[in-house]
């Protein structure tokens, strides 16, 4: 008897669930969308300023929100509706990507206009991650939530190899307002996928304070064994690994010294790789010995995105994007499943924005910081010293802190 449909059964074992599978489906189509804009508003920002500290100015306003209010963002995932709070999320960013389609259409568009919108959408990031977070292990049983975070992976990333790709289409041949008209219908389908769910999550009453619901979230971080170390290493993996990704079309431009299809093959590369990555995470089973293994993928994430870097032939450079996006979502997804793992319900939504706010500011302040080092140092020595920084870091986790324990809490 073939192994195959034993293997199918296990790797996808989350979509069992039904109102998995709906938001899945709903998740999968909106991101494609975010991902067809992102590929525009990069090239374009690049291509109005030839500047990559707009790049990063950009990256940075995106994700600045997320830092100032998803804190706000986890207290309220526990005391409110987290449907509501998702769908509210949906149409702040989906008035965002029309606006922005209609600036493009009647040709009045202004650099300050997208770092605007992209602030804007932060804000919708920050109360709709949260309750993202906190509404996806509730749609699965706990024995099967680490699978249900890889698969969310998944469609993450294979949004992140066909939103490029219809990106570059969209691009070349309607111009950059389909690509940002694409991304407000997109959301659509998650909207609809909202509205189909039963969210069986009744928030608590609770007379506390914002503000002490907030500290008693950090609290239980600081107390709670591994997860501390969870929260730098989210820090630190988006500060020194994401940055790649942010930047290429600096490489694309000045490095390989080509045009808009060579980033999106990069893209697809890389979202290929991630999608590799996560169908790893999914079809393992065991939680013992995830968090030495995360640290080791960690290390090879830094030394892949140091060779990537100092790479000047294309072969090589599709290889080893293909590699880091595979060791991007494999990190990212164990990570994510020990926090999850490692909090309590009633304390999901504040853990879980603690934890997503580490792991999302790492991307802003590294899009600035090397936005500015670029310049100084060339994007090569920058971001290969990004890479080794990561290395550093995981090696400190795995030889230095090595009493550090990631232990499932009781549902």
């Amino acid at each position: 008897m073939s192994s195959a449909p034993w293997f199918f059964a296990r790797t996808f074992r989350a979509f069992r669930y039904r109102d998995f599978r709906l938001m899945w489906m709903g998740a999968c189509a909106s991101t494609i969308g975010t991902f067809v804009q992102q590929f525009a508003q990069s090239w374009l920002v690049y291509d109005l300023t030839r500047d990559p500290f707009y790049l990063g100015l950009d990256l940075f306003l995106g994700q600045l929100p997320i830092m100032m209010f998803s804190l706000f963002g986890g207290v309220f995932a526990d005391r409110l509706d987290r449907r509501k709070m998702l769908l509210t999320s949906q149409y702040i960013q989906m008035v965002c990507a029309f606006l922005l389609a209609l600036l493009f259409l009647v040709h009045a568009v202004k650099v300050w206009h997208i770092l605007v919108l992209s602030f804007i959408v932060g804000i919708g990031q920050s109360f709709g991650g949260p309750a993202y977070s906190a509404l996806l292990p509730t749609l699965v049983g706990p024995e099967d939530l680490a699978n249900a975070i890889a698969m969310n992976s998944i469609q993450f990333n294979i949004a992140r190899i066909v939103g490029p790709t219809i990106g570059g289409l969209a691009y070349a041949t309607l111009g950059a307002t389909w690509c940002f008209a694409l991304n407000g219908v997109s959301f659509l389908a998650v909207i609809a996928s909202l509205f189909m769910i039963d969210v069986k999550f009744i928030p608590s009453k609770s007379t506390e304070s914002v503000l002490t619901s907030m500290k008693e979230g950090i609290r239980f971080i600081w107390h709670r064994d591994g997860m501390t170390a969870l929260v730098v290493l989210a820090f630190c993996t988006t500060l020194f690994g994401f940055s790649l990704n942010g930047f290429l079309p600096v490489f694309v431009r000045n490095v390989f010294q080509k045009g808009p299809e060579t980033y999106t093959l990069l893209l697809v590369f890389s979202g290929a790789g991630s999608i590799c990555g996560a169908l790893a995470v999914a079809a393992s089973e065991k939680l013992k010995g995830l968090g030495r293994l995360t640290l080791l993928i960690l290390i090879a994430l830094g030394l892949i995105t140091s060779g990537f870097a100092l790479s000047k032939w294309l072969p090589l450079s599709y290889t080893l994007m293909f590699l880091a996006g595979a060791t991007i979502m494999a990190s990212a997804s164990l990570m994510l499943s020990l926090a999850q793992l490692i909090t309590t319900n009633a304390m999901r939504g504040r853990v879980m924005s603690v934890y997503n706010l580490a792991f999302r500011a790492g991307i802003p302040v590294g899009a600035l910081a090397f936005g500015k080092l670029i310049p100084m140092f060339g994007v090569s020595k920058t971001l290969a010293g990004a890479g080794l920084a990561l290395v550093a870091v995981s090696l400190y986790f795995l030889l230095v802190k090595r009493n550090v324990t990631f232990q499932a809490a009781p549902t």
